[in-house]
């Protein structure tokens, strides 16, 4: 495995939160004797999650083949290759020899939807999954949030930042996103509002690029809106990257904007514009405007 990709996965393994959760969906998800196909399998630990909640067979799909490889590896050192098929290939084409009872997957972004997770899981859904299955996650929601920034990340390009004006960096923002870990959390100065709600094995798109309002309830600084996502795995069992959690391996996209004033009912106008065939979202535009509130 290339080094990104070591990381990548090392990263992921590393957030107990994020490995807590899909244990405690799984467990509510998989009955014994089922059938469990695993979309996007990486390493195997969700499957290997689920033939201890017992599982009697997983099917695990990989599309990168050095990782897949990788993959077998680990099934034949854990005693596996009775009950843990790995496939490589594309999991929307894959033929399996029977029907799954369990789909799990674990493709999302920063901003959830952006590795085609909505779009990917209903295919595979229709293919593969007997009438009443379980999909873990069950829903991903994305929404945009107007923000000030404390003193770092976009926000620091003030006119008196460490003393100094720095401001002039702002006429050198562009639309696209930019993945931020906060350090210090910001103020939302609107409610989250959704751009994607999708139940996942149904919905087949992630994203709407429809313009929304994000309505300002709090005067303050715009610096940026902010994309961030809610998976619920299943009931009661959740992640988001925002507010994000120690260990958190998950950011957040913003797309910064020049540092404008508003007050309470000013509203934000955004609209994500997202390139044909581009799933990172670093080549994810935001085209936005401010209107004002009218006087009393």
């Amino acid at each position: 495995m290339d080094t990104r990709s070591l990381v990548m996965h090392q990263a992921m393994l590393a957030d107990r939160t994020r490995v807590r959760a899909y244990d405690d969906a799984l467990a509510w998800a998989v009955r014994p004797g089922d059938v469990v196909v695993d979309v996007g399998a990486g390493l195997l630990v969700l499957g290997m999650m689920a033939l201890r909640h017992g599982a009697a067979h997983v099917y695990a799909i990989e599309g990168d083949p050095v990782t897949a490889a990788v993959a077998a590896r680990i099934a034949d050192d854990n005693g596996l290759s009775g009950k843990l098929t790995v496939i490589q290939g594309d999991a929307r084409t894959v033929d399996l020899p029977r029907k799954a009872d369990v789909l799990v997957a674990e493709l999302m972004g920063n901003i959830g939807p952006e590795e085609e997770m909505p779009e990917i899981v209903a295919a595979v859904a229709k293919r593969v999954l007997v009438p009443g299955g379980r999909v873990v996650p069950q829903r991903l929601t994305t929404t945009l949030t107007a923000i000030e920034f404390d003193d770092e990340g976009w926000g620091i390009w003030g006119s008196d930042a460490l003393g100094y004006r720095l401001d002039v960096v702002q006429q050198y923002a562009e639309p696209a996103a930019h993945l931020h870990f906060f350090q210090r959390p910001p103020v939302r100065l609107s409610a989250a509002v959704p751009i994607g709600d999708s139940v996942l094995g149904a919905t087949e798109q992630g994203v709407s690029t429809a313009p929304r309002t994000l309505r300002i309830t709090r005067p303050g600084t715009l610096h940026a809106v902010m994309g961030s996502f809610t998976a619920n795995l299943a009931p009661g069992v959740s992640l988001s990257n925002f507010p994000s959690y120690p260990g958190c391996n998950w950011g957040v996209w913003i797309w910064p904007v020049r540092h404008t004033p508003v007050a309470e009912g000013d509203a934000v106008r955004a609209r994500v514009v997202l390139p044909e065939g581009v799933r990172v979202a670093t080549d994810w535009r935001l085209e936005c405007g401010i209107s004002r509130r009218e006087p009393s």
